[in-house]
């Protein structure tokens, strides 16, 4: 609307006590006189708020987005504000973006404290985190492009694509250095790498020397995809395949090497052109952009004093450089809370955004689906009021999980402190972006993302 109209409108409404729009050109001359008048003192009044309003604040929505649903309390969205404002004081987490969207629409969008170890750079709301194993849900959502189109099945054996772990062999006792193997009995499918059920010695109680063997070939040290899973095919497994879930990474690294050999690109090219672009994710790769890197959050632990310090890695270190010397599908992504709150999107509404269909109706809802039924009880190592989908956890238990809402919240977290949540039945996604590393320590700072979850479902009006 132009200052013009506005002033005319303005006049008129002062030209006319109850405020009736006139009719006729003799009803018009009053208010005329009043035009220059009354544009005077508009542009007035709209010098004196603007310099008496103070900055834009990052609360409010995202750009083009309509904020605010009715459904909501502005009161208790006001708690969640204090609760992270306060985890993120001087005492706390160095910063933190959360991003709530229900029913496409942004009800909660907030950076707070800072970026930088120092905390001289504000937080803002497209800072750059690194997000690592929301990375397996993109892995698995490329994955799933590729099942739609006919290139390969959930059942099908990993050594169809990669002969390599044809002939795989279990350890069934001894030691790392005199291990006893013995043939597995079930083949490798597609479908245990993305439940983390394929059997792979990934840590845990009772497989500590099956676990050595797999520490000893160095997987993290390959230099692609293609050598991660030749080194990984000749470590024998700790269990059957389909008989546990054990989760770890080198699953989902197998499940990207596939995305390579049945597309015929390499894993981070497929994810650019089929997924990023498409859904027009400016800000997440598998690297950062040397103008992007300012943007890039620090990454913290607690240090034994009780104090946040940097950590010592290289993602530390060498912020914005790849994560792995190789693409990796199971934690090597940069991303953003206005970028993933778009994968998100598309997943809630069914596999589509914005005209841009990724994934069909019946594929998501099959990957929000618990997927373990074939273990008794159907739950993961992490909990019991928990499965596990395809590329996330699915709640099965909301009170035994001390979690509000329905059952059927599909989402998972990052290594650093990121968090997603999609809420099917609320229509409701929830982001919880942080980047400090637990080490579980008495003095580290405490887990937050089941009191924002709950928070933002107290939000909701009844």
């Amino acid at each position: 609307m132009s200052l013009a109209y506005v002033c005319l409108h303005v006049g008129f409404k002062l030209g006319l006590p109850d405020g009736r729009w006139p009719l006729s050109a003799a009803a018009l001359r009053p208010a005329a006189r009043l035009l220059p008048m009354v544009c005077g003192i508009t542009l007035c009044l709209a010098s004196v708020a603007a310099a008496a309003s103070p900055p834009s604040s990052s609360s409010s929505a995202a750009a083009g987005t309509e904020a605010g649903p009715s459904r909501f309390s502005a009161d208790r969205l006001q708690r969640l504000d204090d609760f992270l404002a306060k985890a993120t004081d001087a005492r706390g987490y160095l910063g933190a973006v959360s991003l709530v969207v229900a029913d496409d629409r942004v009800v909660q969008s907030q950076a707070y404290g800072y970026r930088d170890l120092s905390r001289s750079l504000p937080m803002q709301r497209d800072s750059i985190f690194r997000i690592y194993s929301m990375t397996k849900t993109v892995t698995t959502v490329a994955v799933l492009m590729l099942m739609e189109e006919g290139k390969l099945n959930l059942d099908d054996p990993v050594e169809k694509y990669l002969p390599e772990f044809s002939g795989m062999q279990v350890f069934a006792g001894g030691t790392a250095d005199l291990p006893e193997l013995r043939p597995a009995n079930r083949k490798l499918t597609v479908h245990q790498l993305l439940t983390h059920s394929a059997g792979f010695a990934t840590g845990g109680k009772g497989i500590e020397q099956a676990t050595k063997l797999l520490e000893r070939a160095d997987l993290h040290g390959s230099a692609d995809l293609e050598e991660f899973s030749r080194r990984l095919s000749k470590i024998p497994l700790a269990a059957e395949p389909g008989t546990v879930f054990r989760y770890d990474g080198t699953q989902m690294e197998v499940a990207a090497r596939i995305v390579e050999v049945v597309s015929g690109q390499r894993f981070d090219d497929f994810l650019q052109q089929r997924i990023f672009d498409p859904l027009r994710l400016a800000d997440t790769g598998f690297s950062v952009p040397a103008e992007k890197r300012g943007r890039i959050v620090d990454i913290t632990v607690m240090g034994a004093d009780g104090k946040l310090r940097l950590d010592a890695g290289p993602s530390a270190t060498r912020p914005g450089e790849r994560l792995n010397p190789y693409p990796s599908g199971a934690g090597g992504l940069y991303s953003t809370a206005p970028d993933f709150m778009r994968l998100c999107r598309m997943l809630l509404d069914g596999g589509a955004l914005d005209g841009v269909r990724i994934l069909d109706r019946k594929t998501v809802e099959r990957m929000m689906a618990n997927q373990l039924t074939f273990l008794n009880p159907p739950v993961t190592q992490f909990s019991d009021a928990e499965g596990f989908g395809l590329g996330g956890s699915v709640l099965l238990d909301p009170a035994g999980k001390g979690r509000l809402g329905p059952a059927g919240q599909f989402g998972w977290s990052g290594a650093a402190s990121t968090y997603f949540s999609i809420d099917p039945k609320q229509r409701m996604i929830s982001i919880l972006l942080l980047q400090h590393l637990p080490n579980d320590a008495a003095n580290d700072l405490p887990r937050i993302s089941t009191r924002f979850y709950n928070l933002v479902h107290q939000a909701l009006l009844p």
